[in-house]
């Protein structure tokens, strides 16, 4: 698999733990984490964050999203 298979794949799997971690839908998830830098953040630092668990980067994400303005 390339590596931007496996970015796009984790990026979508992140979007879908967050969602479901706030209860809101998979859409409103990615434009909060677009909105906010998450999905920016994935990109950069996939070789980081992808060797934590789940837990440990929807925690990142909320974060650094309300260092970007973000209110969850």
């Amino acid at each position: 698999m390339s590596y931007q298979r496996k970015l796009i794949n984790y990026t979508v799997a992140c979007v879908n733990v967050f969602a479901d971690t706030f209860h809101m839908s998979v859409k409103e998830s990615y434009r909060y984490l677009r909105d906010y830098k998450g999905i920016e953040f994935l990109k950069e630092f996939y070789e980081e964050e992808h060797l934590l668990s789940f837990d440990n980067v929807v925690e990142d994400l909320r974060a650094l999203c309300r260092r970007n303005g973000g209110t969850i």
